[in-house]
C-alpha cells in the first residue's frame, strides 16, 4: 500500500497527465497516416519507468478512456485493460534494471510487444471482426488474402506490428531516461537511478555511503600525519 501511495503524489500525477496526452498526440498522429504502427504508449511506458508499475498502468488505461470519450478513436476502450499491462510491464522492467542500457530496453519492448500482440488479438477479432479503423488493417488483409482466419490473421499482423512497435517505443523512452538528469529521475523514485546517471568527461564521481566514510578517514590520518612531519 505504502508503495502504491508514493506512486501517486501530486508530482507523478501531473506527469501521467503529460503522459495521456503524449499518447493521444502521436497516436491520433499515427492513426490518421495509416501507419502499420501505434506509437501510442511513449507517454505509458515513460510514467511506467519513472514512476512505477501502478502509474504506467493507470496512464495506459486512462488514455484509451480518454481516447474514445473525445472520439478520436472509438475504438480504443477495447484495448484499455491491454494498454495497462503495457505501462505495468515498463515499471517493472524499469525497477529491475532493463531501461538502463539500449539493449536491454529494447528486448524489453519486444517481450511487451508479444504480450501486447496475443491480449489484443482476440479482441480486434472477436469485438471488430478484425477491422479496427487503423493502419494496421492493411496487414490483415493481406494475412486474409494468404489463407489465414480473421484470428490467426489478426495474431499474425500483431505478431509483426506490437513487439515492432513496443522495440522502438521502449528505445525512445531509453533515450529521454538517458538525457534527464540524475536528480530528476530520482524525484519519481522507481528507476534505479544509480546505475544510469552517467559522470560528466574528466568529472571524478565523489564516492558515497561506506567508501565515503573510509575516504574521510583516510583523509583525516594523512592530515594528521602530514602534521606530525
Amino acid at each position: 500500500m505504502n508503495n502504491l501511495r508514493k506512486e501517486f503524489t501530486t508530482l507523478s500525477i501531473t506527469l501521467i497527465a503529460v503522459g495521456i496526452a503524449l499518447n493521444l498526440a502521436l497516436g491520433t498522429i499515427v492513426l490518421r497516416l495509416g501507419l502499420p504502427l501505434y506509437l501510442d504508449s511513449i507517454g505509458t511506458v515513460l510514467v511506467g519507468a519513472l514512476v512505477g508499475p501502478w502509474a504506467g498502468a493507470v496512464t495506459g488505461f486512462l488514455s484509451n478512456l480518454v481516447w474514445t470519450l473525445t472520439g478520436l478513436y472509438p475504438q480504443a476502450f477495447a484495448w484499455a485493460g491491454v494498454a495497462a499491462i503495457i505501462g505495468a510491464l515498463a515499471g517493472v522492467f524499469a525497477r529491475s534494471g532493463w531501461l538502463n542500457s539500449v539493449g536491454k530496453a529494447a528486448l524489453a519492448g519486444l517481450i511487451t510487444g508479444i504480450v501486447s500482440a496475443v491480449l489484443s488479438a482476440p479482441i480486434a477479432t472477436y469485438v471488430f471482426g478484425g477491422v479496427v479503423g487503423a493502419g494496421t488493417d492493411a496487414l490483415v488483409a493481406a494475412f486474409r488474402a494468404a489463407g489465414l482466419d480473421a484470428l490467426m490473421s489478426n495474431v499474425a499482423q500483431g505478431t509483426f506490428s506490437d513487439p515492432l512497435d513496443k522495440l522502438v517505443t521502449f528505445v525512445i523512452v531509453w533515450s529521454l531516461l538517458l538525457a534527464l538528469p540524475a536528480r530528476e529521475k530520482a524525484r519519481f523514485g522507481n528507476l534505479p537511478v544509480a546505475s544510469t546517471a552517467r559522470a560528466p568527461q574528466g568529472a571524478t564521481r565523489r564516492p558515497v555511503g561506506k567508501a565515503a566514510k573510509k575516504t574521510a578517514t583516510k583523509k583525516a590520518a594523512t592530515k594528521k600525519s602530514a602534521r606530525r612531519k
